[in-house]
């Protein structure tokens, strides 16, 4: 068994190196549509299904086959979605993850994955500057009662669910008994992340009950003017369960004032939810951190590893400042996992809606134990400063404009015409295959937009696209 193992793991590595190698050359596609019914046709998925037999000559073609149609996010013209080109002990976490199979919702089932997860948990609590949890067992378990927990998750979109039910506890603690009231409201930032309204949808409270707050011209948050929106919310007997802040936005990557939000929340005694998805990595930059001031001021923050930490999909979390919070947003009866027993770790199923869930904190663990936190903070600052450069070449130019300065590595940009012209520049693109960016909705008008977070990306690549967006419009 041993043997088969390596053989057919050998053939596998040597098809991802060759991927790998593929992936940086630039003079290759970075993406190619196929349709589905091709795909099935070319890696023979029926056939495999019915007859099996994927091991040996015919993995390693399947293999080849396979990355053939991938998206390769490595490659240094990937310029489209904020998700990691990971680095390769993230991947080799993911591998060892995927065999041993031990998962983290009690501590019996994956005491080594649980225990890394409490680690990296308490890492990124200190990065933020709360209090974190003591070590079960420790002395400082039996005594201290105010400290800072969390979970990992799947995704940034169950993180923000679930702190949205750690505010709804806090703030209802017998809801599980008597219901949620009908008048609750949830406060973001008119460029929150469309997960937001879902989990308004979610918990019932009906996607109209997720109400924008007053922004700038740019999309920020306006603190100075919440305090006459809570009142009119007051006037109207709407409760305010959570005013969430940016750190980033989605469409332009930009930073919510958090300091002025947080003080505006514990004055009101109102959750402040900070949603750090993707800008989560100004918090261990020195030159960035002024990005996410205020962010300790915060009740609930999320943070994605998998996307400006070069961690594989999908590995998020939710951080509470006092843990008890997380402890109580859910309510469960599972004799056969939660009763009088042994415990030398933790059991987190009690903090999360997942069940059986994966080494998420070892594929965070392993990435950044490769690359060290200055290697780490040093390539997001990298990705930033490069993002500010594109920018400065953009407003250089007659026939391309810039949507705001960039605050991470996200740049919202467009040639000269209408909103189908820049809409149309992207179909082309994408036909092409040559350069992968995205479209966002950012004041009024469709923008193109691009991301770096390839590490092989570089400014060159950039005024290449540039070069190619002219071509493009030229044929239109």
């Amino acid at each position: 068994m041993a043997n088969k193992f390596i053989d057919d793991g050998t053939l596998v590595l040597n098809e991802l190196s060759d991927y790998l190698d593929t992936s940086a050359d630039e003079n290759t596609t970075v993406i190619d549509q196929v349709p589905m019914k091709d795909i099935i046709n070319d890696l023979s998925l029926l056939d495999l299904l019915e007859n099996g037999g994927l091991e040996g000559e015919r993995l390693q073609k399947f293999t080849h086959d396979y990355l053939n149609l991938t998206t390769k996010l490595h490659h240094p013209q990937c310029l489209a979605h904020q998700i990691s080109a990971p680095h390769s002990n993230g991947a080799y976490a993911a591998m060892i993850d995927g065999l041993t199979n031990n998962e983290t919702s009690i501590y019996e089932m994956g005491p080594a994955t649980t225990t890394i997860e409490y680690i990296m948990i308490n890492w990124m609590l200190e990065k933020i500057g709360w209090t974190p949890s003591p070590l079960p067992g420790s002395v400082e378990a039996e005594t201290m009662t105010e400290y800072a927990g969390g979970v990992m998750t799947h995704g940034g979109s169950l993180a923000n669910l679930t702190a949205m039910l750690a505010a709804r506890s806090a703030k209802f603690p017998n809801l599980w008994r008597d219901g949620t009231p009908g008048n609750m409201v949830i406060l973001v930032p008119e460029q929150s992340h469309y997960s937001l309204k879902r989990t308004a949808g979610i918990m019932g409270l009906g996607e109209r009950n997720c109400i924008a707050l007053p922004a700038d011209q740019d999309g920020r948050v306006l603190p100075s003017e919440i305090p006459a929106m809570l009142e009119t919310l007051k006037d109207e007997n709407k409760q305010v369960l959570a005013i969430v802040g940016n750190a980033c936005g989605t469409a332009a990557g930009l930073y919510d004032p958090l300091k002025e939000m947080g003080e505006i929340c514990q004055k009101h005694d109102i959750w402040f939810h900070v949603d750090a998805a993707h800008g989560a990595g100004a918090i261990i930059c020195d030159e960035l951190r002024y990005l996410v001031e205020g962010i300790e001021l915060a009740d609930s923050v999320i943070w994605d590893a998998h996307k400006m930490f070069r961690t594989p999909a999908l590995c998020a979390t939710i951080l509470v400042k006092d843990h008890r919070h997380i402890n109580s947003a859910f309510s469960q009866d599972a004799s056969y996992m939660f009763h009088e027993k042994d415990q030398p770790g933790v059991d987190l199923a009690l903090r999360t809606l997942e069940c059986t869930k994966s080494a998420l904190g070892v594929k965070m663990f392993m990435t950044v134990a490769a690359m060290g936190e200055q290697k780490l903070a040093d390539y997001i600052s990298g990705r930033t400063k490069l993002t500010q450069d594109a920018a400065e070449y953009i407003n250089s130019l007659n026939d391309f404009e810039c949507g705001v300065t960039p605050e991470t590595n996200i740049i919202c940009f467009r040639i000269d015409g209408d909103d189908q012209r820049q809409l149309d520049i992207r179909k082309k693109l994408l036909n092409k295959g040559d350069f992968y960016i995205t479209t966002t909705k950012y004041k009024n008008r469709w923008w193109l937009r691009r991301v770096f977070i390839s590490t092989a990306s570089e400014l060159r690549h950039f005024k290449k696209l540039i070069d190619e967006i002219r071509e493009i419009n030229k044929s239109l």
